[in-house]
């Protein structure tokens, strides 16, 4: 099944989370292929942003505000009229939401209620995408992927949140859209990675920070298994869900997005992937801490996207990681991020 870009040409798209490292990538993207793109979000999560880096706000319609802020959504979402709309703001942090679960739930479900809202109230909308996580599913330790029909109940704050913002998703769409006015879907990914993620308490990012400030890497859960994927191998499936979604209905469902089992990695083991391709100036050590619970063995069956779509990754996590690695060090030099970015875009496509 052929999937392309040029679908996007000249289409209203609406991105909550724009200004996030996954809503910044997906930005240049849609705005190369020349969507008319407005983003909703807070102002940049981290310091420095790929956002600012990347100077996304040239391309589009930037509106900050804070998902939860339901009266100043609608006005943005009905000023914008847009036929696609892609929901990534979140709260995103696990150890953030043990810290602070009332926000956590407030933005992470109440944010989807908004936006639900925003399309339930109006008549522009053919194609929505809420864009969850793997770790909705109820956690059971065992080594094979989890499906799309498995259990839905997250463990801590974060991922429970996003457990509910599945439920509220799928509750929409039996109460509201039944009548396929509007082609509804979740897309539950792995973890990502790639250039221009600065947020804490995330192993690529710690691994550049430890590098430019000196110090060793400290790894916390060396024997943690994760889907690690680059971070334009979920981008192009939610871009191929909405577009396939929007013109024939049927391909609305909920999908899970991550790597084939070889790209399954041990914490321990993707730092030292990062070393080789980093080279000489990293270092790194195993120091376990005493943290909040975080699940030790976490996979996706990905077979429901596979058979729809005919979808399959791109990229192995060797060449994920020598992308950001490559990314990043153009930006250490003062290199042209938006060109390095539209590369890595075109060679990926």
């Amino acid at each position: 099944m052929s999937f392309d870009l040029s679908f996007y040409n000249g289409k209203r798209v609406f991105v909550t989370g724009h200004t996030g490292f996954k809503g910044s990538w997906l930005c240049k993207i849609l705005t190369g292929a020349g969507a008319i793109v407005t983003g909703y979000a807070l102002e940049p999560p981290t310091n420095p942003s790929l956002f600012e880096i990347a100077e996304i706000e040239k391309d589009i319609t930037s509106v900050i505000g804070d998902i939860f802020d339901y009266n100043k959504l609608k006005t943005t979402f009905d000023m914008a009229q847009p036929e696609i709309v892609f929901h990534l703001a979140a709260q995103p942090i696990v150890r953030d939401s043990y810290k602070d679960p009332m926000t956590t739930y407030k933005t992470n479900v109440m944010g989807t209620v908004n936006i639900l809202e925003c399309i339930r109230t109006s008549n522009c909308v053919h194609s929505f995408l809420n864009v969850t996580t793997d770790k909705v599913y109820l956690n059971r330790e065992w080594e094979w992927g989890y499906r799309e029909d498995e259990m839905l109940d997250g463990y801590d704050p974060y991922s429970n949140s996003k457990s509910c913002s599945e439920l509220v998703t799928h509750s929409y769409r039996n109460s509201f859209f039944c009548d396929g006015r509007v082609a509804i879907s979740t897309a539950r990914a792995g973890n990502v990675i790639g250039g221009g993620d600065f947020a804490k308490d995330r192993i690529i990012p710690d691994c550049v920070r430890a590098t430019l400030s000196g110090n060793e890497m400290i790894i916390r859960n060396p024997d943690s298994t994760r889907p690690y994927q680059h971070v334009l191998e979920p981008l192009y499936a939610y871009l191929m869900i909405a577009a396939m979604q929007y013109d024939n209905g049927d391909y609305a469902g909920w999908y899970n997005v991550g790597p084939d089992d070889n790209d399954c990695y041990r914490s321990g083991d993707l730092v030292k992937t990062f070393a080789k391709f980093w080279g000489d100036g990293f270092r790194w050590r195993i120091q376990p801490d005493d943290g909040p619970h975080e699940a030790s063995y976490l996979k996706l069956d990905c077979s429901k996207l596979k058979s729809t779509f005919g979808w399959k990754p791109r990229w192995d996590l060797d060449m994920a990681i020598e992308k950001t690695v490559e990314w990043t060090k153009c930006w250490l030099s003062e290199g042209n991020i938006r060109e390095c970015m539209d590369r890595s875009i075109q060679v990926f496509f």
